[in-house]
């Protein structure tokens, strides 16, 4: 399994000049090579391919006086301008085709120097190396000091640098990993996420949501009013920005954080986990949707899917539309749709339920049914598709059965 570890960086005032040429060769590349493709486009000619674009681009721009600068960096984050153009053509052209699941993908756009996010790639045809002493060498920008939270398992094969709205320097490392399988468990567990409580867990655990936003809404709110007297276009607006921007990157951080120490613990502890599986863009539509925001359900879950697989856990998310708030987990019955404020219920049956647990069992009951046994082969069987003789009525079907029916009367 290919995975990414972060690190800080601490470039110095010559590295950060040296880093913002290359993110700004790496930007010009990306463009020129987005704009001859439109041009092509509009003109009638065929799509340029990937070979032509880093002849024209790269090997022969560098002869020309007004392209001659990219010979200043090296030529593997440029080649990747173009792979992450590639990329994007591709995700859109599959996203048209019908390849690719999930919300439609606009075809790409231009970099711009303003863009809160700028990221440059080294592969290992660039050599970078990690050094002895702790530093990172990259070609033409010199060696960067790191500050190491944890050793990386293996060799990286390539490493992102990143600089944030926040102003703040990562280093993003690709490393495959052979991680062995947790000690096996007998617990599993189902998941029902929420808004009051963030996780409310088949054994009857309740997670309260720590609702990082909400807690920094007051400062974030003098912040963003101290940014909005400010005169555009002034050195002290940017100084603004960027102390909204820090403000947003220690929430998003707390909450990774707090995410990340919940999933570990829930895989560390169960053998197979479920969840539902929500429709966090549609819910982002509604008058909770600050709230479904802070809660972040879908990183939450993605950190779930990929440790399980990791470790060795089971992972599955049940149907979004399966009724488990309004089903009975002790005799199944299906008690129809509740109000938000209907925080627990009673049975026919005499069973009194806490609504977020209730759920709960039921998503551990729906994603064990829906889970493969050992041999493969589904717990509940399948839905098997009728023959054609089957799946409908004959012409004359329903005379031929009252013949039939008269003959066994006259027997």
């Amino acid at each position: 399994m290919q995975l990414r570890y972060n690190y800080r960086v601490y470039p110095t005032p010559g590295q950060q000049v040296a880093l913002a040429r290359v993110f700004g060769c790496a930007r010009v590349v990306f463009n020129d090579g987005l704009r001859a493709r439109q041009e092509a486009r509009e003109a009638g000619l065929p799509y340029v391919s990937d070979g032509e674009l880093s002849k024209r681009l790269i090997t022969e721009a560098k002869r020309t006086p007004e392209r001659a600068w990219l010979g200043e960096v090296s030529a593997v984050v440029l080649q990747q301008a173009l792979a992450d153009l590639n990329a994007a053509y591709r995700n859109f052209f599959n996203s048209l085709s019908g390849k690719r699941k999930g919300r439609k993908i606009a075809p790409p756009r231009f970099r711009s120097r303003k863009d809160n996010r700028q990221t440059i790639r080294f592969t290992a045809n660039a050599r970078f190396k990690v050094l002895d002493n702790g530093r990172l060498r990259l070609p033409k920008i010199g060696d960067l000091a790191v500050r190491w939270s944890r050793a990386l398992p293996a060799d990286p094969s390539s490493v992102t640098v990143v600089k944030d709205a926040a102003g703040r320097y990562f280093a993003s490392f690709v490393v495959t990993t052979t991680d062995e399988p947790l000690p096996p468990v007998d617990a599993q567990v189902g998941i029902d996420l929420g808004l009051t409580h963030f996780a409310v867990l088949s054994d009857g655990t309740k997670v309260t949501a720590p609702k990082f936003l909400r807690r920094a809404a007051h400062k974030l709110k003098r912040l963003q009013r101290d940014l909005a007297r400010k005169q555009r276009g002034s050195n002290n607006r940017r100084k603004a920005v960027v102390k909204v921007a820090k403000a947003h990157a220690k929430v998003a951080d707390t909450r990774r954080d707090w995410q990340h120490k919940l999933s570990t613990r829930i895989i560390r502890d169960n053998q197979a986990v479920y969840v539902e599986d929500l429709c966090v863009v549609g819910l982002g539509r509604t008058r909770l949707a600050k709230s479904v925001h802070d809660a972040g359900w879908a990183s939450f879950t993605a950190m779930l899917e990929y440790k399980a697989a990791r470790y060795g856990r089971a992972f599955a998310k049940i149907d979004r539309f399966a009724p488990t708030s309004q089903t009975c987990s002790a005799c199944g019955r299906v008690d129809g749709p509740k109000p938000l404020n209907v925080r627990s219920w009673t049975c026919p049956c005499g069973v009194t339920h806490d609504r977020d647990v209730n759920a709960a069992i039921n998503v551990l009951a729906a994603g064990r049914a829906e889970r493969p046994n050992a041999c493969g082969a589904q717990v509940r069987p399948a839905s098997v598709p009728a023959q054609r003789r089957e799946a409908g009525i004959r012409p004359g079907a329903a005379r031929c059965s009252a013949r039939s029916a008269e003959g066994i009367s006259a027997l």
